[in-house]
Order: C-alpha cells, then structure tokens, then sequence
C-alpha cells in the first residue's frame, strides 16, 4: 500500500499562523514586538537565498528583523563586534549567524559569541546542553524540532518505536537522537544512529519504525533499506543533474522516493516536507525568545 504524503508545507503554514497569533497577543497585551538578526557573510548563493526566505516570512507575521550582509573577506572581528551590538540590542531577541561563513570566520568562535537567550538556531553549548538533559528554558535546533513537530501533528508517536538515524551531524542527527530519546512525551523512542564507519548498516535500517535520513547524499536510502510500513522522513536536499533535461538541476532528498514511497507507511518528500519546517521552527524560537527576554510566561 502506497505511503501517506507528510505535507510539511502544510503543518509549516499551520504553525506560522499560530505564530502570528501569538505576535499579535505580544502587541496588544504587552506592547512587545519580537526581533530576529540574520547574518551573512559572504556571498555563498544558497545562504543569500536561506537568508532571503527568513527575512520575508518575518515580514509576514509581523516580527521585527533585521539583515547584516557582510563582505565575504570580512574579518572575525568585524564579525565578533557585530554580534556583540546585537547582543545588546534590545530590540533584537533572536541571532542567526548563517551557516557555512567563509573559511576566515571561526564558526565556533561566532557561536560562542552569541548570548544563549537570543541562540534560537540552538547551536551555543549552552543551549546543547539543556536539550541534551531535557530542560525546557533553553532552545531546540531548528530542523530537529521541525521533525519532532512533523511527527506530532501527522499522529507518529515515537513511544516505544525503534527509530534509525543517518547521520551524526551537530545540525540534525546528533540532537536528533538527544530529542527522540527523551523521557518526554512526543519522545520515548529506542533510538540508534548508523553513520559511515556502520557495519551492515542496511540491515539495521530495515529495523526501524521510524527512519530519518540526514546523511546528505543524494537517494541513498533505497526500498531494500526500509522495513515494510516505516514512516521516512527525508532530510536531505541536493542538486543533481535533471534527466529529463528540463531545467539544469533537479532537487533530491537523501531517500529513493519513488521506490521507498510504495514501503512506507509515511513519507516526507523533497521539496515540501522538512524544508519548510525549518523557518517555521526558527520563528517559533524567535517568540519563545521574546517571551523569556521580557519575562512573559
């Protein structure tokens, strides 16, 4: 039986809605309108896009946003002192550094620099750390809590589920796996993670009841790798060649979709499934933000 589609352009709408809402509450109750910086530095095409996008949708719901272009031979501490004014820029509750900066700029340092209450792309160790031990006040990475979100509002309940990742990044896999592992509801799942160094790593991803697959190359899952009636999320986006040479790329995720799709019991598909949970996340942290910063409960 063909799998379920998880429309995650359509949860994302759905949060966004919820998330002008809750805008609209902070400027009639509180006088308050959140703010969110976006950095970029550089002129990589993707992150101008990526950048672009975040800026638009807070246009839309009504937050307060700011965007900081910075020339691609900019130096960390032109960086560094840009951060440190948004810091204390009253204004701005959320800070996001756009991520790969040129191979000047020490990423590590840039996040560290950045005061963990506006960290709303949860990369500062701070922040890590309350997720890893499932403490609520901190932040959870964007595109991890945009799955967790997909898996609640498509009725998934990891609770006892066998969930595979691929993939150990610090963006997706990692933190994953801390969220899905939580004594927690919407978590409780037997989480494993199979990486490059995995042996017979095929075999294990036919166990899982939920398969994540976050590793980056394009339609590595194939059906031989997905147990019968799995739920697939896909994190995956990359550019190959268009066979049917209508355009000069296609966009892929990291799945076989059309093989994978008649195995599954639900799918994430590329573009349209992940994707647009990931801005929708980041504008929900932004408000979480604000909340905090201005002592809202």
């Amino acid at each position: 039986m063909p799998a379920s589609i998880i429309d995650g352009k359509m949860i994302a709408a759905k949060v966004h809605e919820e998330t002008a809402e809750e805008v609209a509450v902070l400027a009639r109750d509180y006088n308050v309108q959140p703010g969110l910086a976006v950095v970029l530095v550089g002129d990589d095409p993707a992150s101008r896009v990526y950048v672009n996008m975040k800026v638009k949708k807070c246009k839309e719901l009504r937050i307060y946003s700011e965007k900081h272009a910075l020339d691609k031979t900019a130096t960390m501490e032109e960086v560094l002192e840009l951060v440190k004014k948004l810091n204390n820029d009253s204004r701005i509750n959320g800070i996001l550094v756009q991520s790969p900066p040129p191979p000047q700029i020490d990423e590590d340092e840039v996040v560290a620099a950045i005061n963990p209450a506006k960290d709303v792309d949860c990369f500062h160790a701070s922040n890590v750390g309350k997720m890893l031990i499932g403490k609520n006040d901190g932040f959870v990475p964007c595109t991890p809590y945009g799955i967790m979100m997909l898996l609640e509002r498509s009725g998934v309940d990891p609770s006892g589920k066998h969930a595979v990742i691929i993939g150990r990044s610090n963006i997706v896999g990692k933190p994953m796996m801390a969220l899905l592992v939580q004594k927690a509801k919407g978590a409780n799942a037997t989480v494993t993670c199979v990486h490059s160094r995995t042996k017979n790593l095929p075999e294990i991803t036919r166990q899982a009841d939920i398969l994540i697959a976050a590793i980056g190359q394009p339609e590595f899952v194939t059906a031989d790798m997905v147990k019968d009636g799995a739920v697939v999320i896909d994190v995956g986006i990359n550019r190959v060649e268009d066979p049917n040479g209508r355009s000069n790329y296609q966009l892929v995720g990291d799945v076989k979709y059309d093989e994978v799709f008649d195995k599954a019991s639900m799918i994430t598909p590329v573009p349209g499934g992940v994707g647009p949970m990931t801005i929708a996340m980041l504008l929900h942290n932004t408000i979480k933000a604000c909340k905090q910063q201005n002592g809202i409960v």
